[in-house]
């Protein structure tokens, strides 16, 4: 993925760069310390995601996401909560607030590879032969295969993403699994799982089979289950 970090602040640049130098496929193209050296380098060269800072002198940050055209994914940077709301209403990915951790720069990323990965191959660059999450377990983030993923369980204040060979547990809450995954690949069929559409084998009552594994599905949510698979 290539990307641009765009803010006035040197040390932002170099903490995002850090951050980012840690994840594989990660491809600094430039640094830019103001929004008009940013359109500049875009106007000849397109980048997969944009890092924004909002606060910068000759031209603000959410001036610019309205001048420019087709814009890639768009992580905010910032110290100002009380633009967020204006910041979703541009699209942008998501709002990050300064000083912000590892592990929540990595939960804007893999959002912003979904919607990459969603994109038509002429609106994007670069294409990903197969969409993947970095997942934080045992102190070190494990790269997934959505593919690979059968469902995923929620364990009080854990996750367990059950996987055909082995599984991963995560502290995350489960309304933020299903935010980073491909909601044409995954469905919530209840209250406690996730399961991935294209390992369903049957469904029968309010149980689904997925090889060895039996999922319940919660009457809240067997509408939409029906629906999704045109049942």
């Amino acid at each position: 993925m290539t990307y641009l970090i765009i803010d006035d602040e040197p040390v932002a640049h170099d903490i995002i760069k850090g951050y980012c130098d840690l994840l594989p496929n990660m491809n600094l193209m430039k640094h830019c310390y103001d929004a008009i050296e940013a359109l500049d380098y875009l106007r000849e060269n397109p980048v997969d995601l944009i890092f924004l800072d909002l606060n910068m002198p000759k031209l603000k940050g959410f001036e610019f996401l309205r001048i420019i055209k087709e814009a890639p994914a768009v992580i905010v940077t910032t110290a100002y909560k009380e633009h967020a709301l204006e910041g979703f209403e541009l699209d942008v990915v998501d709002y990050l607030l300064k000083p912000f951790s590892f592990e929540r720069l990595l939960k804007a990323i893999n959002k912003s590879t979904h919607l990459k990965s969603r994109m038509k191959p002429f609106e994007s660059p670069l294409i990903t032969e197969e969409e993947q999450v970095f997942l934080y377990s045992d102190k070190k983030h494990i790269r997934v295969k959505l593919n690979d993923i059968l469902f995923v369980e929620a364990a009080g204040n854990y996750c367990k993403v059950v996987l055909a060979e082995n599984q991963i547990l995560i502290r995350e809450k489960i309304s933020d699994v299903l935010d980073i995954l491909d909601s044409e690949k995954f469905i919530q069929v209840h209250k406690s799982f996730i399961v991935s559409k294209n390992k369903i084998e049957t469904i029968q009552g309010n149980r689904i089979q997925m090889i060895e594994h039996q999922i319940p599905v919660g009457k809240s949510f067997k509408n939409n289950l029906v629906n999704y698979l045109r049942l």
